[in-house]
Protein backbone atom coordinates (compact mmCIF):
# COMPACT_ATOMS: atom_id res chain seq x y z
CA UNK A 1 0.00 0.00 0.00
CA UNK A 2 1.43 3.30 -1.11
CA UNK A 3 2.04 5.80 1.42
CA UNK A 4 -0.92 8.63 2.34
CA UNK A 5 -0.48 12.20 4.26
CA UNK A 6 -0.97 11.00 7.61
CA UNK A 7 -4.14 13.41 7.67
CA UNK A 8 -6.03 11.41 4.68
CA UNK A 9 -9.58 10.20 6.72
CA UNK A 10 -9.87 6.48 6.37
CA UNK A 11 -13.59 4.37 7.36
CA UNK A 12 -11.57 1.65 9.94
CA UNK A 13 -15.15 0.46 11.91
CA UNK A 14 -18.68 -0.66 10.41
CA UNK A 15 -21.25 -2.41 12.64
CA UNK A 16 -24.96 -3.41 12.24
CA UNK A 17 -27.80 -4.80 14.52
CA UNK A 18 -30.87 -5.78 13.68
CA UNK A 19 -34.02 -7.25 14.60
CA UNK A 20 -36.93 -9.22 13.53
CA UNK A 21 -40.48 -9.36 15.62
CA UNK A 22 -40.90 -13.35 14.71
CA UNK A 23 -37.33 -14.03 15.61
CA UNK A 24 -37.02 -16.41 18.78
CA UNK A 25 -34.49 -13.95 20.53
CA UNK A 26 -36.42 -10.78 19.72
CA UNK A 27 -36.20 -8.27 22.72
CA UNK A 28 -37.76 -5.58 21.65
CA UNK A 29 -34.81 -3.59 21.98
CA UNK A 30 -35.46 0.50 21.91
CA UNK A 31 -33.25 2.72 19.42
CA UNK A 32 -30.73 3.95 21.70
CA UNK A 33 -30.07 -0.29 22.37
CA UNK A 34 -30.00 -0.85 18.68
CA UNK A 35 -27.78 1.84 17.73
CA UNK A 36 -25.67 1.13 20.88
CA UNK A 37 -25.24 -2.73 19.40
CA UNK A 38 -24.50 -1.24 15.77
CA UNK A 39 -21.46 0.84 17.83
CA UNK A 40 -20.11 -1.92 19.45
CA UNK A 41 -19.97 -3.82 16.30
CA UNK A 42 -18.28 -0.85 14.16
CA UNK A 43 -15.78 -0.82 17.58
CA UNK A 44 -15.23 -4.81 16.85
CA UNK A 45 -14.69 -4.22 13.36
CA UNK A 46 -11.61 -2.11 14.23
CA UNK A 47 -9.73 -5.34 15.41
CA UNK A 48 -8.33 -3.80 18.31
CA UNK A 49 -9.60 -2.66 22.21
CA UNK A 50 -10.02 0.46 23.62
CA UNK A 51 -11.04 2.59 20.65
CA UNK A 52 -14.40 3.49 22.18
CA UNK A 53 -12.25 5.38 24.68
CA UNK A 54 -10.84 7.64 22.16
CA UNK A 55 -13.95 8.67 20.62
CA UNK A 56 -14.09 12.03 20.21
CA UNK A 57 -17.07 13.06 17.94
CA UNK A 58 -20.73 10.86 18.07
CA UNK A 59 -22.67 11.78 15.23
CA UNK A 60 -26.40 10.93 15.23
CA UNK A 61 -29.24 10.35 12.69
CA UNK A 62 -32.71 11.38 13.83
CA UNK A 63 -35.31 7.89 14.74
CA UNK A 64 -38.53 9.28 12.27
CA UNK A 65 -40.65 9.64 15.44
CA UNK A 66 -38.55 12.59 16.43
CA UNK A 67 -37.99 13.98 12.77
CA UNK A 68 -40.09 16.99 12.91
CA UNK A 69 -41.39 19.39 15.49
CA UNK A 70 -44.88 18.15 16.63
CA UNK A 71 -43.37 14.29 16.97
CA UNK A 72 -44.01 12.65 20.11
CA UNK A 73 -42.60 9.57 20.46
CA UNK A 74 -45.07 7.06 22.16
CA UNK A 75 -42.57 5.37 24.54
CA UNK A 76 -40.27 8.10 25.27
CA UNK A 77 -37.10 9.44 23.71
CA UNK A 78 -33.30 10.41 25.26
CA UNK A 79 -32.99 13.95 25.52
CA UNK A 80 -29.17 13.06 24.18
CA UNK A 81 -29.29 10.36 21.70
CA UNK A 82 -25.75 10.72 20.33
CA UNK A 83 -24.94 10.85 24.45
CA UNK A 84 -27.09 7.94 24.97
CA UNK A 85 -25.05 5.48 22.98
CA UNK A 86 -22.03 6.91 24.20
CA UNK A 87 -22.84 6.06 27.68
CA UNK A 88 -23.38 2.47 26.58
CA UNK A 89 -20.38 2.10 24.96
CA UNK A 90 -17.93 3.50 27.47
CA UNK A 91 -17.24 6.73 25.17
CA UNK A 92 -17.54 10.37 26.78
CA UNK A 93 -17.08 12.49 23.61
CA UNK A 94 -15.91 15.93 23.43
CA UNK A 95 -19.17 16.74 20.85
CA UNK A 96 -22.20 15.24 20.54
CA UNK A 97 -24.44 15.76 17.62
CA UNK A 98 -28.02 15.73 16.20
CA UNK A 99 -27.91 15.88 12.14
CA UNK A 100 -31.31 17.28 10.68
CA UNK A 101 -33.61 14.97 9.34
CA UNK A 102 -32.88 13.95 5.72
CA UNK A 103 -31.84 9.94 4.60
CA UNK A 104 -29.17 12.01 3.59
CA UNK A 105 -27.42 12.49 6.67
CA UNK A 106 -25.67 9.64 7.33
CA UNK A 107 -23.68 10.30 3.66
CA UNK A 108 -23.53 14.30 4.60
CA UNK A 109 -21.85 13.31 8.06
CA UNK A 110 -19.48 11.03 5.95
CA UNK A 111 -18.23 14.22 3.81
CA UNK A 112 -18.57 16.81 6.74
CA UNK A 113 -16.16 14.49 9.03
CA UNK A 114 -13.76 13.60 6.70
CA UNK A 115 -13.21 17.15 5.93
CA UNK A 116 -13.20 17.70 9.96
CA UNK A 117 -10.69 14.78 10.17
CA UNK A 118 -8.46 16.30 7.00
CA UNK A 119 -8.09 19.58 8.62
CA UNK A 120 -7.37 18.44 12.54
CA UNK A 121 -10.86 19.11 13.78
CA UNK A 122 -11.56 15.73 14.64
CA UNK A 123 -9.55 12.08 15.52
CA UNK A 124 -11.82 9.55 16.16
CA UNK A 125 -15.91 10.04 14.82
CA UNK A 126 -18.37 7.73 15.57
CA UNK A 127 -21.57 8.14 13.17
CA UNK A 128 -24.43 6.21 14.45
CA UNK A 129 -28.14 5.97 14.05
CA UNK A 130 -31.06 3.29 14.19
CA UNK A 131 -34.76 2.71 14.18
CA UNK A 132 -36.80 0.41 15.89
CA UNK A 133 -40.66 1.82 14.39
CA UNK A 134 -41.80 -2.05 13.95
CA UNK A 135 -41.44 -2.50 17.67
CA UNK A 136 -43.15 0.62 18.54
CA UNK A 137 -46.12 -0.61 16.03
CA UNK A 138 -45.87 -4.11 17.27
CA UNK A 139 -46.16 -3.45 20.61
CA UNK A 140 -48.78 -0.82 20.41
CA UNK A 141 -51.04 -2.84 18.68
CA UNK A 142 -50.85 -5.40 21.60
CA UNK A 143 -51.74 -2.62 23.98
CA UNK A 144 -48.19 -3.06 25.36
CA UNK A 145 -45.67 0.15 26.56
CA UNK A 146 -42.29 0.65 27.34
CA UNK A 147 -40.34 3.60 29.27
CA UNK A 148 -37.17 4.29 26.63
CA UNK A 149 -37.20 8.01 28.21
CA UNK A 150 -33.88 8.86 29.02
CA UNK A 151 -31.89 12.40 30.86
CA UNK A 152 -28.89 12.28 30.14
CA UNK A 153 -27.88 15.52 29.22
CA UNK A 154 -24.65 17.10 28.80
CA UNK A 155 -23.55 19.42 25.82
CA UNK A 156 -25.28 18.34 22.48
CA UNK A 157 -24.91 20.01 18.96
CA UNK A 158 -28.69 20.19 17.37
CA UNK A 159 -28.65 21.13 14.34
CA UNK A 160 -32.51 21.27 14.29
CA UNK A 161 -35.23 19.65 12.24
CA UNK A 162 -34.35 20.93 8.56
CA UNK A 163 -37.77 20.21 7.54
CA UNK A 164 -39.07 23.60 6.89
CA UNK A 165 -39.64 24.59 2.89
CA UNK A 166 -39.27 20.80 1.50
CA UNK A 167 -42.78 20.23 0.88
CA UNK A 168 -45.05 23.72 -0.79
CA UNK A 169 -47.66 24.81 1.51
CA UNK A 170 -49.79 24.52 -1.89
CA UNK A 171 -49.13 21.21 -1.71
CA UNK A 172 -50.09 20.29 1.76
CA UNK A 173 -53.12 22.31 1.47
CA UNK A 174 -54.45 20.16 -1.49
CA UNK A 175 -53.22 16.81 0.57
CA UNK A 176 -50.12 15.87 -0.50
CA UNK A 177 -48.25 15.90 2.89
CA UNK A 178 -46.07 12.68 2.96
CA UNK A 179 -43.91 11.27 1.27
CA UNK A 180 -45.43 8.25 -0.74
CA UNK A 181 -47.81 11.08 -2.16
CA UNK A 182 -44.95 13.81 -3.15
CA UNK A 183 -43.19 10.71 -4.80
CA UNK A 184 -46.53 9.08 -6.49
CA UNK A 185 -46.86 12.60 -8.08
CA UNK A 186 -42.87 12.52 -9.46
CA UNK A 187 -43.78 8.95 -10.51
CA UNK A 188 -46.45 9.57 -12.77
CA UNK A 189 -45.02 12.64 -14.15
CA UNK A 190 -42.04 10.19 -15.40
CA UNK A 191 -44.69 7.81 -16.41
CA UNK A 192 -46.16 10.89 -18.54
CA UNK A 193 -42.94 11.55 -20.17
CA UNK A 194 -42.00 7.88 -21.04
CA UNK A 195 -45.39 7.58 -22.22
CA UNK A 196 -46.48 4.33 -20.96
CA UNK A 197 -50.19 3.13 -19.66
CA UNK A 198 -50.36 2.12 -16.02
CA UNK A 199 -49.99 -1.53 -16.44
CA UNK A 200 -46.68 -0.78 -18.49
CA UNK A 201 -45.39 1.29 -16.10
CA UNK A 202 -45.94 -0.82 -12.95
CA UNK A 203 -44.03 -3.59 -14.98
CA UNK A 204 -41.02 -1.29 -15.35
CA UNK A 205 -41.22 -0.65 -11.84
CA UNK A 206 -41.39 -4.13 -11.08
CA UNK A 207 -37.93 -5.06 -13.05
CA UNK A 208 -36.03 -2.47 -11.57
CA UNK A 209 -36.93 -3.50 -7.66
CA UNK A 210 -37.22 -7.67 -8.53
CA UNK A 211 -33.21 -7.94 -8.39
CA UNK A 212 -33.27 -5.78 -5.00
CA UNK A 213 -35.27 -8.69 -3.26
CA UNK A 214 -32.52 -11.11 -4.01
CA UNK A 215 -30.05 -9.01 -2.99
CA UNK A 216 -32.02 -8.05 0.56
CA UNK A 217 -32.16 -12.33 0.50
CA UNK A 218 -28.54 -12.86 1.15
CA UNK A 219 -28.55 -9.96 3.42
CA UNK A 220 -28.81 -10.97 7.45
CA UNK A 221 -30.17 -8.02 8.41
CA UNK A 222 -33.29 -7.22 5.68
CA UNK A 223 -36.86 -7.36 6.91
CA UNK A 224 -38.08 -8.88 4.21
CA UNK A 225 -35.80 -11.46 3.04
CA UNK A 226 -38.62 -13.05 0.25
CA UNK A 227 -37.29 -13.34 -3.12
CA UNK A 228 -39.92 -11.95 -5.47
CA UNK A 229 -40.52 -12.17 -9.36
CA UNK A 230 -41.44 -9.38 -11.53
CA UNK A 231 -44.58 -10.42 -12.08
CA UNK A 232 -45.25 -10.55 -8.15
CA UNK A 233 -44.21 -7.11 -7.42
CA UNK A 234 -46.23 -5.74 -10.59
CA UNK A 235 -49.40 -7.23 -9.46
CA UNK A 236 -51.90 -5.61 -7.26
CA UNK A 237 -53.53 -8.04 -5.12
CA UNK A 238 -55.08 -7.47 -1.17
CA UNK A 239 -51.26 -8.24 0.19
CA UNK A 240 -49.58 -5.72 -2.48
CA UNK A 241 -52.60 -3.28 -2.40
CA UNK A 242 -52.31 0.20 -3.94
CA UNK A 243 -50.90 2.80 -1.71
CA UNK A 244 -51.01 6.00 -3.59
CA UNK A 245 -51.06 5.02 -7.19
CA UNK A 246 -48.60 4.04 -9.33
CA UNK A 247 -47.25 2.05 -6.32
CA UNK A 248 -48.53 -1.01 -5.40
CA UNK A 249 -47.29 -1.37 -1.53
CA UNK A 250 -43.80 -3.96 -2.26
CA UNK A 251 -42.37 -1.21 -4.31
CA UNK A 252 -42.12 1.16 -1.69
CA UNK A 253 -39.88 1.82 1.57
CA UNK A 254 -40.66 -0.48 4.18
CA UNK A 255 -40.60 1.52 7.06
CA UNK A 256 -41.50 -1.40 9.14
CA UNK A 257 -38.08 -1.67 10.26
CA UNK A 258 -35.60 -2.60 13.68
CA UNK A 259 -32.16 -1.52 12.71
CA UNK A 260 -29.03 0.23 13.62
CA UNK A 261 -25.89 0.68 11.91
CA UNK A 262 -22.83 2.67 12.25
CA UNK A 263 -19.64 4.11 10.42
CA UNK A 264 -16.56 5.32 12.59
CA UNK A 265 -13.87 7.45 10.78
CA UNK A 266 -10.28 8.59 11.62
CA UNK A 267 -6.80 9.38 10.22
CA UNK A 268 -4.23 7.66 8.90
CA UNK A 269 -2.30 8.91 11.98
CA UNK A 270 -4.57 7.41 14.86
CA UNK A 271 -5.66 4.24 12.86
CA UNK A 272 -1.88 3.69 12.73
CA UNK A 273 -1.07 4.76 16.45
CA UNK A 274 -4.70 2.64 17.75
CA UNK A 275 -2.78 -0.13 15.54
CA UNK A 276 -5.99 -0.78 13.12
CA UNK A 277 -4.55 -3.23 10.30
CA UNK A 278 -4.86 -1.25 6.96
CA UNK A 279 -6.82 -4.18 5.68
CA UNK A 280 -9.26 -2.20 7.38
CA UNK A 281 -9.34 1.54 5.95
CA UNK A 282 -11.36 2.19 3.51
CA UNK A 283 -10.99 5.83 2.10
CA UNK A 284 -13.26 8.30 0.62
CA UNK A 285 -12.09 9.77 -2.79
CA UNK A 286 -14.70 12.39 -3.97
CA UNK A 287 -18.40 13.19 -2.70
CA UNK A 288 -20.80 15.87 -2.82
CA UNK A 289 -24.10 17.63 -0.65
CA UNK A 290 -26.97 19.38 -2.70
CA UNK A 291 -30.26 20.76 -1.90
CA UNK A 292 -33.43 20.75 -4.19
CA UNK A 293 -35.72 23.50 -4.70
CA UNK A 294 -39.01 22.74 -3.84
CA UNK A 295 -41.23 20.44 -5.72
CA UNK A 296 -43.43 23.45 -7.47
CA UNK A 297 -40.60 25.12 -8.08
CA UNK A 298 -38.93 22.72 -10.72
CA UNK A 299 -39.45 22.73 -14.08
CA UNK A 300 -39.29 19.20 -14.70
CA UNK A 301 -41.74 17.18 -11.99
CA UNK A 302 -40.34 13.83 -13.60
CA UNK A 303 -36.31 14.72 -13.18
CA UNK A 304 -34.41 15.51 -9.64
CA UNK A 305 -31.72 17.11 -11.82
CA UNK A 306 -29.55 18.13 -8.83
CA UNK A 307 -29.25 14.84 -7.44
CA UNK A 308 -27.76 13.81 -10.85
CA UNK A 309 -25.60 16.89 -10.60
CA UNK A 310 -24.71 15.77 -7.34
CA UNK A 311 -23.42 12.22 -8.68
CA UNK A 312 -21.83 14.29 -11.55
CA UNK A 313 -19.88 15.99 -9.19
CA UNK A 314 -18.64 13.69 -7.26
CA UNK A 315 -17.40 11.37 -10.05
CA UNK A 316 -15.49 14.30 -11.06
CA UNK A 317 -13.80 15.16 -7.47
CA UNK A 318 -12.78 11.27 -7.29
CA UNK A 319 -11.35 11.53 -11.19
CA UNK A 320 -14.16 8.77 -11.72
CA UNK A 321 -16.69 8.02 -14.68
CA UNK A 322 -19.55 6.32 -13.84
CA UNK A 323 -17.80 2.97 -15.65
CA UNK A 324 -15.01 2.90 -13.36
CA UNK A 325 -17.42 1.96 -10.28
CA UNK A 326 -17.77 -1.48 -9.52
CA UNK A 327 -20.40 -1.34 -6.93
CA UNK A 328 -23.51 0.98 -6.51
CA UNK A 329 -26.59 1.85 -3.87
CA UNK A 330 -28.58 4.14 -5.32
CA UNK A 331 -31.35 4.96 -2.45
CA UNK A 332 -34.23 3.38 -3.30
CA UNK A 333 -37.47 4.41 -1.19
CA UNK A 334 -39.30 4.64 -4.40
CA UNK A 335 -38.43 3.72 -7.77
CA UNK A 336 -38.31 7.13 -9.12
CA UNK A 337 -35.40 7.81 -6.39
CA UNK A 338 -33.32 4.67 -8.56
CA UNK A 339 -34.66 5.76 -12.17
CA UNK A 340 -34.04 9.68 -11.87
CA UNK A 341 -30.07 8.82 -11.46
CA UNK A 342 -29.95 5.83 -14.43
CA UNK A 343 -31.98 9.25 -16.83
CA UNK A 344 -29.81 11.65 -15.88
CA UNK A 345 -26.52 9.41 -16.03
CA UNK A 346 -27.35 6.88 -18.63
CA UNK A 347 -27.36 3.71 -16.30
CA UNK A 348 -29.13 0.80 -17.35
CA UNK A 349 -31.84 0.07 -14.29
CA UNK A 350 -30.35 -3.50 -15.11
CA UNK A 351 -26.90 -2.96 -15.16
CA UNK A 352 -24.91 -6.22 -14.55
CA UNK A 353 -23.56 -4.18 -11.24
CA UNK A 354 -26.22 -4.10 -9.45
CA UNK A 355 -27.43 -0.79 -8.06
CA UNK A 356 -27.96 -1.58 -4.28
CA UNK A 357 -25.29 -3.25 -1.86
CA UNK A 358 -28.43 -3.96 0.86
CA UNK A 359 -31.27 -4.80 -1.12
CA UNK A 360 -32.72 -1.28 -0.93
CA UNK A 361 -35.70 0.58 1.27
CA UNK A 362 -38.49 -1.53 0.00
CA UNK A 363 -36.93 -4.98 1.31
CA UNK A 364 -33.36 -4.08 3.35
CA UNK A 365 -35.53 -1.87 4.64
CA UNK A 366 -36.40 1.64 5.35
CA UNK A 367 -34.54 2.51 8.55
CA UNK A 368 -35.71 6.11 8.62
CA UNK A 369 -33.09 8.43 7.94
CA UNK A 370 -30.54 6.39 8.91
CA UNK A 371 -31.13 3.81 5.62
CA UNK A 372 -27.70 5.18 4.02
CA UNK A 373 -25.72 4.37 6.96
CA UNK A 374 -26.21 0.71 6.48
CA UNK A 375 -25.40 1.22 2.73
CA UNK A 376 -22.23 2.38 3.89
CA UNK A 377 -21.25 -0.52 5.92
CA UNK A 378 -21.69 -2.55 3.57
CA UNK A 379 -20.31 -1.16 0.65
CA UNK A 380 -17.51 -1.25 3.01
CA UNK A 381 -17.35 -4.87 3.43
CA UNK A 382 -17.47 -5.18 -0.45
CA UNK A 383 -15.14 -3.52 -0.80
CA UNK A 384 -12.75 -4.72 1.56
CA UNK A 385 -13.17 -8.07 -0.15
CA UNK A 386 -12.38 -6.55 -3.39
CA UNK A 387 -9.90 -3.89 -2.68
CA UNK A 388 -9.37 -2.88 -6.39
CA UNK A 389 -13.07 -1.94 -6.48
CA UNK A 390 -14.95 1.31 -6.12
CA UNK A 391 -18.27 2.15 -4.81
CA UNK A 392 -21.26 5.03 -4.86
CA UNK A 393 -23.26 5.84 -2.08
CA UNK A 394 -26.32 8.14 -3.22
CA UNK A 395 -28.29 9.57 -0.35
CA UNK A 396 -31.44 11.17 -0.68
CA UNK A 397 -33.60 13.03 1.61
CA UNK A 398 -37.35 14.64 1.83
CA UNK A 399 -38.95 14.95 -1.65
CA UNK A 400 -36.21 14.28 -3.50
CA UNK A 401 -34.98 17.75 -1.69
CA UNK A 402 -31.60 16.98 -0.38
CA UNK A 403 -28.73 14.81 -1.93
CA UNK A 404 -25.31 13.44 -0.71
CA UNK A 405 -23.52 11.19 -2.63
CA UNK A 406 -19.71 9.14 -1.53
CA UNK A 407 -17.14 7.39 -3.78
CA UNK A 408 -15.38 4.71 -1.61
CA UNK A 409 -12.36 2.52 -2.32
CA UNK A 410 -9.54 0.11 -0.51
CA UNK A 411 -6.91 2.10 -2.40
CA UNK A 412 -5.02 4.08 -0.64
CA UNK A 413 -5.05 7.66 -1.47
CA UNK A 414 -4.47 11.08 -0.62
CA UNK A 415 -7.77 12.83 0.94
CA UNK A 416 -8.70 15.58 -1.98
CA UNK A 417 -10.70 18.41 -0.36
CA UNK A 418 -14.10 18.68 -2.30
CA UNK A 419 -16.74 21.48 -2.25
CA UNK A 420 -20.31 21.74 -3.62
CA UNK A 421 -20.91 25.48 -3.07
CA UNK A 422 -20.87 26.05 -7.00
CA UNK A 423 -22.89 23.50 -7.71
CA UNK A 424 -25.77 24.97 -5.10
CA UNK A 425 -25.37 28.48 -6.59
CA UNK A 426 -26.33 27.00 -9.54
CA UNK A 427 -29.37 24.99 -8.56
CA UNK A 428 -30.44 27.91 -6.80
CA UNK A 429 -30.63 29.90 -9.79
CA UNK A 430 -32.47 27.61 -11.74
CA UNK A 431 -36.12 29.34 -13.29
CA UNK A 432 -39.03 28.06 -11.30
CA UNK A 433 -42.17 28.08 -13.28
CA UNK A 434 -45.74 30.52 -12.45
CA UNK A 435 -47.79 29.10 -9.54
CA UNK A 436 -51.74 30.21 -10.42
CA UNK A 437 -53.51 29.26 -8.24
CA UNK A 438 -56.64 31.60 -9.22
CA UNK A 439 -57.06 29.78 -12.31
CA UNK A 440 -60.43 28.65 -13.98
CA UNK A 441 -61.01 26.31 -16.49
CA UNK A 442 -59.41 23.75 -18.73
CA UNK A 443 -55.52 22.55 -18.30
CA UNK A 444 -53.38 19.78 -19.55
CA UNK A 445 -52.42 16.99 -16.74
CA UNK A 446 -49.06 16.97 -16.09
CA UNK A 447 -48.90 14.65 -12.90
CA UNK A 448 -51.59 13.11 -10.66
CA UNK A 449 -51.85 10.45 -7.15
CA UNK A 450 -55.19 8.95 -6.23
CA UNK A 451 -54.10 7.99 -2.84
CA UNK A 452 -56.21 5.08 -1.30
CA UNK A 453 -55.39 5.26 2.33
CA UNK A 454 -58.13 7.07 3.67
CA UNK A 455 -61.36 5.68 4.04
CA UNK A 456 -62.33 6.86 0.06
CA UNK A 457 -59.73 7.06 -2.34
CA UNK A 458 -58.88 11.00 -3.46
CA UNK A 459 -57.12 12.46 -6.00
CA UNK A 460 -54.46 14.91 -6.45
CA UNK A 461 -54.02 16.68 -9.93
CA UNK A 462 -51.41 19.11 -11.09
CA UNK A 463 -51.96 20.81 -14.57
CA UNK A 464 -50.43 23.24 -16.76
CA UNK A 465 -52.83 26.28 -17.92
CA UNK A 466 -52.41 27.07 -21.47
CA UNK A 467 -50.06 29.68 -20.56
CA UNK A 468 -47.33 27.48 -19.34
CA UNK A 469 -48.31 28.27 -15.34
CA UNK A 470 -48.64 25.24 -12.93
CA UNK A 471 -51.84 24.86 -10.44
CA UNK A 472 -52.61 22.23 -8.24
CA UNK A 473 -56.02 20.88 -7.17
CA UNK A 474 -57.84 17.88 -5.77
CA UNK A 475 -60.66 15.91 -5.74
CA UNK A 476 -63.99 17.01 -4.19
CA UNK A 477 -64.65 14.93 -1.07
CA UNK A 478 -68.31 15.58 -1.79
CA UNK A 479 -68.32 14.26 -5.17
CA UNK A 480 -66.89 10.55 -5.59
CA UNK A 481 -67.52 10.78 -9.23
CA UNK A 482 -64.56 12.58 -10.21
CA UNK A 483 -61.92 10.26 -8.35
CA UNK A 484 -63.78 7.17 -9.88
CA UNK A 485 -63.39 8.70 -12.86
CA UNK A 486 -59.78 9.03 -12.19
CA UNK A 487 -59.47 5.28 -11.64
CA UNK A 488 -61.39 4.30 -14.33
CA UNK A 489 -59.90 6.61 -17.40
CA UNK A 490 -56.16 7.48 -17.04
CA UNK A 491 -55.59 11.37 -16.11
CA UNK A 492 -52.33 11.61 -18.21
CA UNK A 493 -52.76 12.96 -21.55
CA UNK A 494 -56.38 14.56 -20.44
CA UNK A 495 -57.86 17.53 -20.18
CA UNK A 496 -59.29 18.99 -16.55
CA UNK A 497 -61.60 21.60 -15.95
CA UNK A 498 -60.26 23.32 -12.66
CA UNK A 499 -62.69 25.23 -10.36
CA UNK A 500 -60.35 27.76 -7.82
CA UNK A 501 -61.71 28.24 -4.43
CA UNK A 502 -60.58 30.21 -0.89
CA UNK A 503 -57.42 30.65 0.13
CA UNK A 504 -55.62 29.14 -3.02
CA UNK A 505 -57.66 25.95 -2.89
CA UNK A 506 -58.77 24.34 -6.31
CA UNK A 507 -60.92 21.31 -7.00
CA UNK A 508 -61.27 19.19 -10.44
CA UNK A 509 -64.60 19.66 -11.61
CA UNK A 510 -64.12 16.79 -13.87
CA UNK A 511 -62.14 15.90 -17.24
CA UNK A 512 -62.15 15.41 -20.98
CA UNK A 513 -60.07 13.52 -23.56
Amino acid sequence: MRAVNDDTPVIVGVGEASERIDAPDYAALSPVALAAAAAKAALQDTGVDGAAARVDVVAAIRQFEISTPAARPPFGASDNFPRSVARRIGADPARAIWEPTGGQGPQHLVNEFAHAIARREAELVLLVGSEAISTVRHLMGKGETRDWKEEVGGQIEDRGYGVSGLLDKVLIAHGVRTPIQAYALFENARRARRHKDRDAYRQEMAQLFAPFTRVAHDNPHAMSRDIHTVAELATVTERNRLTSDPFPRWLVARDQANQGAAVLLTSVRKARELGIAEDRWIYLWGGADVKERPPLERQDLSRGPASVAAVKRALDAAGMTLGDVNRFDLYSCFPIAVFNICDGMGLAPDDPRGLTVTGGLPYFGGAGNNYSMHAIAAMVNRLRARPGSIGLVAANGGFLSKYSVGIYAAAARDFQPFDSSALQAEVNGWTAPVLDQAYAGQAAVETYTIDYSGKAPRGVVIARTPAGARVVAMTPPDDMAVVEDMIANDPLGRQVTLKPGAEGLVTVAGFST
